[in-house]
């Protein structure tokens, strides 16, 4: 299992990023969760086997049709306690 944060930069608020984040992370059986930041950016928590999670950080690389994504950063995190779902905080 790999965990990252990744956030996400560009016109990514107000535009049904997490809900579609959230519907991609379900499709790929990947957990963990989105919540917008202040700054303006999407900031995620995935967790999943490693090919998976190339998969969905590729998909995160483009976002859905609504949004424009400019950037992503990606921090590796320790794997810790398993998460069980992908929610939209």
């Amino acid at each position: 299992m790999r965990k990252v944060k990744i956030l996400v930069s560009g016109r990514v608020q107000g535009v049904y990023f997490r809900y579609f984040t959230q519907n991609k992370a379900q499709h790929f059986a990947v957990k963990g969760y989105a919540k917008n930041l202040a700054d303006g950016r999407v900031e995620i928590i995935a967790e999943a086997e490693h090919v998976v999670l190339e998969k969905f950080i590729d998909w995160c690389r483009k976002g859905p049709l609504t949004a424009r994504v400019d950037a992503i950063e990606i921090t590796e995190l320790e794997a810790g306690e398993a998460l069980t779902s992908f929610d939209i905080k």
